[in-house]
């Protein structure tokens, strides 16, 4: 579920109930570009791990960690999310120890 990542730009973070999505441009092996969109956690979740409604601006290059969807789309279910400082934050809940 968690194997695959993309790396690109972000055009729009909607930070809404139910849950945050990131719209995003990856430039694939053959230099096409493919318009991904990201599904997060809620923001109430989120905001536990140290994300705002303010941390990503189009612009942004992110590395995004998840599942992607089982029909090939450009979605992705997001599990980490890594930024340019290298700092690495969950999008998705983590188990209760």
């Amino acid at each position: 579920m968690h194997g695959t990542i993309i790396v690109g730009e972000v055009k729009r973070f909607d930070w809404a109930n139910p849950h945050v999505h990131i719209a995003m441009d990856v430039t694939s092996e053959n230099n096409e570009i493919e318009h991904w969109s990201v599904e997060l956690e809620n923001p109430h979740i989120l905001g536990r791990y140290g994300w705002t409604k303010n941390r990503l601006k189009p612009g942004d290059t992110i590395s995004v960690t998840g599942g992607r969807a089982k029909d090939g789309s450009f979605n992705l279910r997001a599990v980490y999310v890594e930024f340019p400082d290298g700092r690495r934050l969950p999008a998705l809940a983590q188990p209760q120890n």
